[in-house]
């Protein structure tokens, strides 16, 4: 039986958001748990949808010693600090050292951290950790769908494995891959070619939804490639991934990475997904919507079975944004919205304010537009308390279920026929238990307003009679044209179909 080295550190980074992960942000709970050493980290995560569960279950149930380093996430946000960047991998290393001998490493990574001093954290971390271990244990690494990868990261790792969905229902399915991979490896799979091949135009994140085409079919073709004999080699495993456009570095890209047991195989597997993707660039751009005229047209219909919903994008936390801008719910007020909610508003001096005056009460706000994210104010008015909670439940959805999510205060304010959940710790809305903690049911509305990209649709997506993406302020700008980048690699074009970056 195998000893392996268990750890993740993960973290999102879009650069042009108004807010940096601190070593503080690592250390909370929040969507996800605190960080984790020692023992408790292979308890922790028992049943929760994330790839290190998966992984630890898949690895426990046959038969191998796990070793625990240590795993950590903040929600997204700007760069990573360089002081939180080299601490977190100062004591993985360090706990990598007390392992003593070890057959492999395990590391949940995301695969798009930018930090303060360096453009490919993760590429930097597999290094480090190469140079520890030697050239000939074997590192693994399950990745984000949106993961920037590096030449670095395929580099100084043996493989690394992408999710397949997006929403990230399969998380802890991807852990349990890449632990069925390692065990073929010590079973005698040989060592395996690699191909990278980066994709020449960025995606930006609501287009690349595995629900629907063209993603669909590409995330069919790369599962059906897996074991795939081509030549005179078989593929180990094919993954796509999409990429994290909202960073602003030389590798930003979509990407095939594929493993073989020949060069040529895995060339081939890596170009036929290349191919496709290149082939479907027209069909991943979409429609946008304004907030008024996406408020409006929820308004003019809305009806019963289940709300229209908008998904305001640009502040959705699980991309960078604080999750705090209000051009949506001013438009709900001002367009006098009906049976409509909005969630989750992060404000703590709102919750705060809210459950000093009590349930019941109407309180005067400056509601949301705290950060500094977008050029707006406060929605100032009076709100009716409906509900005070700690913001403390078990996610029950295919995204964060098994997962107990901590908001801090939470507030169920109203204002005529728009109720808000207003939460102490940013997270992205993409768990019906986000409302429905606060006595909001989903299913009974007309409209509804999640600061989420696409993870909502796991949950949120069964009851909805439509989904409208919202243009509204927030730094994950669905229009990358709109973006000011500065670090591309020339040629890329910054949206499907547009123009190539020349620096």
């Amino acid at each position: 039986m195998m000893r392996i080295a268990v750890g993740g550190f993960q973290h999102e980074t879009n650069t042009f958001a108004p807010s940096k992960a601190p070593f503080a942000a690592f250390e909370q709970a929040d969507s996800w748990p605190s960080l984790q050493k020692g023992p408790k980290l292979l308890t922790t995560f028992k049943g929760m949808n994330i790839p290190i569960a998966g992984f630890i279950d898949a690895a426990e149930a046959r038969g191998h010693t796990l070793l625990p380093l240590v795993w950590c996430s903040a929600t997204p946000s700007a760069h990573v600090t360089e002081e939180a960047y080299e601490r977190v991998v100062e004591m993985l290393l360090d706990a990598l050292g007390y392992a003593g001998d070890v057959d492999a490493v395990y590391l949940d990574l995301h695969g798009a951290m930018v930090t303060e001093h360096l453009e490919d954290g993760e590429g930097e971390l597999l290094k480090r950790v190469r140079a520890a271990v030697g050239p000939k244990i074997p590192v693994v690494a399950s990745l984000d769908l949106h993961a920037n990868v590096t030449a670095e990261m395929i580099e100084y790792s043996d493989v690394l494995i992408a999710y397949r969905t997006y929403p990230h229902v399969d998380m802890a399915e991807t852990g349990a891959r890449a632990a069925t991979h390692l065990e073929a490896m010590f079973s005698g799979l040989p060592r395996q070619a690699k191909v990278l091949r980066k994709i020449d135009y960025l995606i930006p994140l609501t287009a690349q939804c595995t629900l629907v085409e063209p993603s669909a079919g590409i995330y069919r073709d790369v599962a059906a490639l897996e074991g795939a004999v081509l030549g005179n080699g078989r593929v180990s495993t094919v993954s796509f991934a999409g990429g994290f456009a909202l960073a602003d570095i030389r590798d930003c890209s979509p990407t095939v990475i594929a493993y073989a047991d020949t060069e040529a195989a895995a060339s081939e597997a890596a170009d036929r997904i290349a191919t496709k993707v290149n082939g479907s660039e027209s069909a991943f751009r979409e429609k946008l919507w304004s907030a008024h005229d996406g408020v409006a047209y929820a308004i003019a219909n809305a009806g019963e079975g289940g709300p229209i919903i908008l998904a305001d994008t640009q502040d959705n936390p699980g991309a960078g944004g604080n999750g705090d801008t209000v051009g949506i719910l001013r438009e709900l007020i001002a367009q006098d919205a009906q049976r409509a909610a909005l969630g989750v508003l992060f404000d703590p001096e709102s919750a705060k304010a809210a459950a000093v005056a009590g349930e019941g009460a109407r309180v005067r706000l400056q509601l949301g537009a705290k950060t500094g994210a977008a050029d707006e104010e406060p929605v100032d008015d009076e709100f009716e308390v409906v509900r005070i909670t700690d913001g403390e439940f078990l996610a029950t959805g295919p995204f964060y279920g098994g997962s107990r999510m901590s908001l801090g205060t939470t507030a169920r304010l109203r204002k005529g026929g728009v109720e808000i959940v207003v939460a102490s710790r940013k997270a992205q809305c993409a768990d019906q238990e986000m409302l429905k903690h606060t006595g909001i049911e989903p299913a009974k509305l007309g409209i509804l307003v999640v600061k989420s990209s696409v993870h909502f649709r796991a949950d949120f997506g069964p009851l909805a009679r439509e989904v409208l993406v919202v243009e509204s302020p927030g730094p994950n700008t669905a229009d990358l044209s709109k973006l000011h980048y500065k670090h591309l690699r020339k040629g890329v074009r910054v949206m499907p179909l547009g123009k190539p970056y020349s620096g």
